[in-house]
């Protein structure tokens, strides 16, 4: 889930029968849409005996990998309910995950679920293929199912400023069955170099999402995830250590190398994701958020031109033209004779004088 949206998770309610009701906002290609997540909870004896049955997949209930974690290989099953294919059979065991890469599978505008319905496949936790079915089976133990209902976000409190997907798409009850999954690791457990790899993965995912130019939604949700992760590296990301200046002839394996990110690699890789998270808004309409990260960008690296021209943008649709004009001043500065700069001025000026105009003819009438 996506920290630029409302996303916030709640307990909706949570009872000692074995089922938690959760709600919370998740992204999709198509937008936005509030789940409500009905979990089926196994009893502590259940998980017990069915881990002890399939000790190589999932270790015992009560240890620190009840739940998957990021990089998790999942087992996973979402059917619509009314789809009597879907329905679990004592007969329909799929294949344990391993350590093989999940098989890709496209986006599409058309639908809240990124995966293939009534089958059986593989997700990798963490890396953002189907956000709904993620937020599900984060919360869930292997051979549990959890029931879901979609709404879109126009029917979510608190979320109606968000555009809501298209109208045809309408409210539908989805179940998911998490059979077993792989260990993984939370980001306090990872290093360095794996928090980086996760970084880097969602920004070229990030640009290859706004490339197709169909999944806006998701290229915002890739930027926004790395920059969750990019934020826990920053002070290790303070001060660069050559190799070659380490007093310790060999680094032990469970210590992280010592030459990963420096101060300046650091703000310019969080600048880079800001800006593009502010372009992705833009394009969204959400102008008050694209004028705060792409604020945060010039802060991080003053040098960029891109981002003082998506926060010049941003300014102009909130109506602070005060400041888009210091934006694009500031964009000419770094590319003088930019065409956009002077375009972007020249509009500025055409927009204030007819503004004044309007001030100056309703003055004009009070005081008549």
């Amino acid at each position: 889930m996506d920290p630029n949206t409302p996303a916030d998770i709640q307990d909706v309610c949570s009872g000692n029968q074995g089922r938690d009701v959760t709600s919370f906002v998740s992204v999709c290609p198509s937008g936005l849409w509030g789940v409500q997540q009905t979990l089926m909870r196994k009893t502590r004896q259940d998980q017990h005996t069915y881990s002890v049955n399939n000790a190589s997949s999932l270790s015992v209930a009560g240890s620190s990998d009840d739940f998957p974690k990021m990089g998790s290989l999942c087992k996973v099953r979402v059917s619509l309910k009314e789809d009597p294919e879907g329905l679990s059979s004592e007969s329909d065991v799929p294949a344990e995950p391993s350590q093989e890469e999940p098989i890709p599978y496209p986006r599409s505008n058309s639908s809240a679920l990124q995966v293939p319905l009534g089958d059986w496949t593989t997700l990798r936790l963490g890396e953002g293929q189907c956000d709904v079915t993620e937020a599900c089976i984060e919360r869930m133990r292997a051979q549990e199912t959890c029931e879901i209902l979609l709404s879109p976000v126009g029917d979510v409190p608190g979320a109606s400023s968000i555009q809501p997907p298209a109208e045809d798409q309408e409210r539908s009850t989805v179940s998911v069955e998490l059979h077993s999954f792989t260990p993984g690791k939370d980001t306090w457990e990872m290093s360095t170099g794996e928090k980086l790899d996760w970084v880097r993965f969602h920004k070229e995912r990030g640009g290859a999402r706004f490339r197709s130019g169909e999944d806006l939604w998701g290229a915002a949700d890739s930027y926004s995830r790395a920059l969750k992760l990019l934020i826990t590296l920053y002070a290790l990301g303070r001060k660069k250590v050559d190799a070659e200046d380490c007093e310790c002839p060999q680094t032990p394996p469970d210590v992280d190398p010592p030459l990963l990110l420096s101060a300046s690699e650091y703000m310019t890789l969080k600048a880079e994701l800001h800006s593009n998270l502010s372009l992705c808004q833009l394009k969204l309409g959400q102008p008050e958020k694209a004028r705060a990260n792409a604020a945060k960008a010039t802060k991080l690296e003053p040098g960029g031109p891109k981002a003082w021209y998506r926060l010049g943008q941003a300014c102009q649709q909130v109506n602070e033209l005060g400041e888009a004009r210091q934006a694009f001043r500031r964009l000419l500065e770094l590319q003088p004779e930019s065409p956009a700069a002077l375009k972007a001025l020249k509009e500025l000026a055409s927009r204030e004088k007819e503004t004044n105009t309007q001030l100056a003819q309703r003055l004009s009438k009070m005081f008549s």
